[in-house]
């Protein structure tokens, strides 16, 4: 293999699972590879906004002067966009040594004792030791799904994030927050400390933090935030501290959700302070900087175009709550994808009110739902509501063409959202552009 994409279509190869639970294979390789990280590490699991919290973190020790490693899944458009170096994505050719050590490790000794890896797995990795030889001063690890049996947690974190606990991938994590949050708690390590930004964490979460002995820092107890619409503050319990942050700018990723986050954010760098000290100013930059596409995005121009990764009813109805602040637009026009394993039912009923017309689109996946059978679905939910929600407009092959067919049909006044998969926003920004060169949206 000479490329990256080479590589990637190895990996797909390998195994015959594209999800297989369990760290036995991983740690395996892992240890004949003699992986570490000679730095300090901060993991963050969660149901919806670890990419938001991971990018925040990445943004204030950047701020700070700190050579910052993050990996984060899934990509958007480029499989670079996972691993980045003082925020910027790693280039394809400088990953290609360390997918070459993971398959020597993987094969082992003569090929005589090979590993099966996923291609999570086998990406994961290769990633890890791309930063383990980055100079790193912090790495920010996104664990991928669920926590404990995740290949991320094979290194021990410094310090653990675990943000909202909402139900999604129930077919492997269980399907209630108890048994979820149980896996998310995965992460925890003994005498470490570990930050919660759900404001009301499952009780498995809390008895699992009690029995491996982690230093547990709990929103609502351990620090607090309040905000008006100008500014907002936190501040840490006495006993850790007592740091407070008056007067701070909101975050520059849009919506109230992000606050929370931004919560978690602060007590993880408190917790990690003793060894990565940071300014105030540094934390007022980071959150005054921060980016990160896919996160109730708001595309500048007319119609004006919003993006989201919102794919599970939590996150749903974070964005139908954003929508709804925004204000008024004549019509609402979405881009719909996702996958069939998704509550779609639920889904739909939160955010259905709030949208005019539907482009719904096929999407690049065995997993995936069909257009057409999102219509179905999405005019069984509909029923009995008004003729001005849940209008099918049509169904695309892919997000590209639904967009385009949303942005042919959207008047300058209107607003469209693509929302649902990684993949319907990343099929949106796939030109590299996510203004397409068609009737008024401008580039």
């Amino acid at each position: 293999m000479n490329t990256l994409s080479e590589w990637l279509a190895h990996c797909e190869r390998l195994h015959p699972k594209s999800i297989d639970m369990g760290l036995e294979r991983v740690r395996r390789v892992a240890q004949r590879m003699g992986l570490t990280m000679p730095c300090p590490v901060v993991t963050v699991a969660g149901t919806n906004g670890k990419g938001s919290t991971c990018a925040m973190l990445e943004a204030v020790y950047g701020a700070a002067g700190y050579r910052t490693g993050l990996y984060t899944s899934p990509h958007l458009v480029r499989f670079e966009e996972r691993c980045r170096i003082q925020g910027e994505a790693v280039a394809a050719n400088a990953l290609l040594p360390a997918f070459a050590e993971v398959e020597a490790a993987r094969l082992g000794q003569g090929g005589s004792d090979e590993v099966g890896l996923t291609y999570f797995e086998f990406t994961t990795l290769a990633i890890l030791r791309t930063l383990s030889h980055s100079g790193l001063d912090v790495a920010i690890l996104e664990v991928g799904l669920g926590g404990r049996l995740d290949a991320v947690n094979i290194v021990d974190a410094d310090c653990a994030v675990i943000t909202c606990i909402a139900l999604d991938h129930m077919e492997w994590l269980g399907d209630n927050r108890e048994a979820i949050a149980y896996e998310k708690a995965g992460i925890m390590r003994t005498g470490r400390p570990v930050v919660v930004s759900d404001p009301v964490p499952p009780q498995s979460l809390l008895d699992r933090a009690l029995e491996v002995g982690a230093n547990l820092w709990r929103l609502g107890k351990d620090f607090h935030f309040a905000g008006d619409q100008q500014q907002w503050g936190w501040a840490m319990h006495p006993a850790h501290g007592g740091r407070r942050y008056a007067g701070l700018a909101y975050p520059a990723l849009r919506g109230a959700n992000q606050l929370v986050n931004a919560s978690g954010v602060l007590a993880a760098v408190e917790a990690l302070r003793p060894r990565l000290p940071v300014t105030a100013q540094a934390v007022r930059n980071g959150l005054a900087l921060v980016e990160l596409p896919g996160r109730f995005q708001i595309v500048p121009g007319t119609p004006t175009l919003v993006l989201d990764v919102a794919h599970n009813p939590h996150s749903v109805a974070a964005l139908a709550e954003n929508l709804d602040a925004m204000g008024f637009y004549p019509s609402t026009h979405a881009v719909f994808g996702a996958m069939a394993d998704k509550d779609l039912g639920a889904m739909f009923a939160r955010i259905a009110p709030l949208i005019d017309h539907w482009y719904l689109c096929d999407l690049p996946l065995a997993r995936a739902s069909r257009a057409d059978d999102l219509a179905l679905l999405l005019d069984a939910t509909s029923a009995g509501a008004t003729a001005r929600h849940g209008r099918v407009a049509g169904c695309y092959a892919s997000p590209q063409q639904a967009l385009q067919a949303a942005v042919s049909a959207a008047q300058a006044a209107d607003r469209i959202v693509a929302f649902g998969s990684f993949h319907t926003v990343g099929g949106v920004l796939h030109s590299g552009t996510p203004r397409l060169a068609a009737k008024h949206l401008v580039s």
